[in-house]
C-alpha cells in the first residue's frame, strides 16, 4: 500500500508540474475571423460564458491582469492584438508603436488566455482602411478627443468589429484610457448591449509609474521624469478640499513648466460623463487627467480624487 501511494503522489507531482504546459498547448491562435468564430460558436453551444481583452500587443503586466481577471469570471477568454491604423492621427506614432507579437504570445501562455486573435489590416478593413462614425456626443471633442481628431471613431470602428465577431458576454478595458472605456460603453449601449463593459484600476509600477506599452520606449532616466505626471495627480487629491479645481490646475502647469516633461493638458471633470468641473459639487465623482511629452513619447494617466 505505501508503494502505491508514493507511486500516486509522484505521479500527481508530475501532473502538476505538466498543467502550465498543457495549459500553454491548449491555447488556440486565429488570424482569420471565419476561424474564431466558430470556436466561440461551439464555447456558446457548450453554455460557457466568454470574456474579451482587446489590445494593441506589446504586453505588459497591466494587460495580463486583465485577462486573468477576465479568466476569474468567464469560461473563456479571447485576447487581440491589433495595432488599430484608424486610432492614429499621427503617422510617426503609428510606425514607432512597438509590435512584439512573439513575446506577447509567449506571455499569453501562462496567463488565463483561451484564443488569441491575431487579424491583419484586411481581415478587419478589406479594401477601404477608415474609420465608421459613431455619434459620441463631446466625448471626442474633449481631451483626447481635442489633441487626437478622429481617434475615438478609430477605437469604437475596432471595438465594435471585434464585438461583431467575438460577441463575448463580458469585455475588459483598463481605466488609465479612462475616456477610451467611456467611448465603448456609449458605442456598446447602442450596438451591443448585451455586452457588459467593464473597467478595471491602472497597474503601475513600484514608483507609481502607469504600466503602459509605450513605455518601451522610454529610457530608464526618462521614467524616472516621468513620475511627474503621478506626482501632481496624487498632490491634487490631496487639496480638494483646499483648492478650487481651476487653481489645482493652475498650479500643475506651472509646475511643468520647470520639468523636462512637455504638458499637453491636464483637466479635472466629473468621472461619469468627462464634463469639466468649475466647482466640487457639480460631480459626486472627479477624476484628474494628464497629457504629457516625455522626449519624443506621448504619456496619459488620470486619478480618481473622490
Amino acid at each position: 500500500m505505501k508503494c502505491k501511494i508514493t507511486t500516486f503522489l509522484a505521479i500527481s507531482q508530475h501532473i502538476i508540474i505538466a498543467l502550465p504546459a498543457l495549459k500553454a498547448l491548449l491555447m488556440l491562435v486565429f488570424r482569420k475571423a471565419s476561424g474564431l468564430t466558430s470556436q466561440i460558436d461551439l464555447f456558446k453551444r457548450q453554455k460557457l460564458k466568454i470574456g474579451f481583452v482587446p489590445t494593441m500587443g506589446a504586453l505588459h503586466k497591466g494587460h495580463l491582469a486583465l485577462v486573468n481577471q477576465a479568466a476569474s469570471e468567464n469560461d473563456k477568454v479571447v485576447v487581440s492584438i491589433f495595432v488599430n491604423p484608424t486610432q492614429f492621427n499621427n503617422p510617426n506614432d503609428l510606425a514607432n508603436y512597438p509590435r512584439t507579437e512573439a513575446e506577447d504570445i509567449e506571455k499569453l501562455k501562462s496567463s488565463g488566455c483561451s484564443a488569441i486573435f491575431l487579424p491583419d489590416v484586411e481581415e478587419l478593413y478589406t479594401n477601404t482602411i477608415r474609420s465608421d462614425h459613431f455619434e459620441l456626443g463631446h466625448l471626442d471633442k474633449i481631451m483626447e478627443g481635442l489633441h487626437r481628431p478622429g481617434h475615438f471613431q478609430g477605437v469604437a470602428t475596432v471595438v465594435k468589429r471585434f464585438f461583431d465577431i467575438i460577441n463575448p458576454h463580458k469585455a475588459y478595458f483598463g481605466k488609465k484610457d479612462y475616456q477610451q472605456l467611456l467611448v465603448v460603453k456609449r458605442m456598446a449601449e447602442k450596438y451591443h448591449p448585451d455586452i457588459k463593459i467593464a473597467g478595471y484600476p491602472t497597474e503601475r509600477d513600484e514608483k507609481g509609474l502607469a504600466l503602459s506599452s509605450r513605455n518601451n520606449l522610454l529610457r530608464e532616466s526618462e521614467k524616472k521624469e516621468a513620475l511627474i505626471i503621478y506626482q501632481n495627480m496624487l498632490w491634487a487629491k490631496e487639496q480638494v478640499e483646499h483648492m478650487a479645481p481651476s487653481e489645482i490646475k493652475k498650479t500643475i502647469k506651472n509646475n511643468f513648466k520647470v520639468s523636462p516633461l512637455g504638458l499637453e493638458y491636464v483637466e479635472i471633470a466629473d468621472a461619469q460623463n468627462l464634463i469639466p468641473l468649475k466647482n466640487w459639487d457639480e460631480a459626486k465623482q472627479a477624476r484628474i487627467f494628464i497629457a504629457a511629452y516625455c522626449g519624443e513619447v506621448r504619456l496619459i494617466d488620470n486619478l480618481s480624487l473622490f
